[in-house]
């Protein structure tokens, strides 16, 4: 059986994942941000009042890394913890008004390094390859 690495999709997706995310762990340095926390960070600021449960499933992490996550970026003042009134053994998720700002600051960042990322490819053939990559996600999922 012939199986080349370098035309291994995993290999490929796995290969241009870690350039991205090393290029963006460079971008937000001076930030003193990772890609990780960005990821909840920016996640927070498109659906905040939710657990941390929640937040792991929608930035695709697994819990007990994201509570790293949330601990580090609650100890830098970017988000808060409430707790949850239909559940006071639970917590929910909230970005402070830092952390909104920080996401504002961040975004033209995080777009410059997928603008270079995706420089001489067709809007066209972009979207076909995000489909490309949700149906390879949801055949991967089961």
């Amino acid at each position: 059986m012939d199986f080349r690495l370098d035309e291994s999709i995993g290999y490929l997706l796995n290969r241009t994942s870690i350039r991205l995310k090393n290029k963006l762990l460079r971008s937000f340095k001076p930030y003193n941000m990772t890609p990780e926390q960005w990821a909840v960070l920016k996640g927070l600021s498109e659906k905040e009042g939710i657990s941390p449960k929640e937040i792991a499933e929608l930035t695709s992490k697994d819990q007990p890394s994201t509570v790293r996550i949330l601990e580090k970026l609650e100890k830098k003042g970017f988000i808060t913890r409430r707790v949850n009134r239909e559940d006071t053994r639970s917590y929910l998720l909230f970005i402070t008004a830092a952390g909104r700002e920080l996401v504002e600051e961040l975004i033209p960042l995080a777009k410059e390094v997928l603008d270079t990322a995706l420089q001489g490819i067709e809007k066209e053939k972009i979207d076909e390859f995000k489909k490309m990559l949700n149906v390879i996600y949801r055949n991967v999922d089961g």
